[in-house]
């Protein structure tokens, strides 16, 4: 049984790592790939422009989400 309290902060750190955490590989795999490693290459495109707060927001927005998904998922 995986604490959920635990899942919700490895997720919000690294979007995944919560979701595989509380048991769902597949899903933590997705939400890295897709939640992480993509905003992060999109926002290297971003540095010193006006849209680098946005990219911070819509980064934030996911891992607030990836960590509310992954404390869900966990069964304390």
């Amino acid at each position: 049984m995986a604490n959920k309290y635990l899942a919700a902060i490895m997720s919000f750190l690294i979007p995944g790592l919560g979701q595989a955490y509380a048991g769902d590989i597949r899903k933590g795999i997705g939400y890295f790939l897709v939640a992480f490693v993509a905003l992060e290459i999109i926002g290297i495109f971003f540095v010193d422009s006006i849209l680098n707060s946005f990219y911070y927001i819509i980064d934030i927005l996911i891992s607030v989400y990836a960590a509310y998904d992954a404390y869900l998922m966990a069964k304390d």
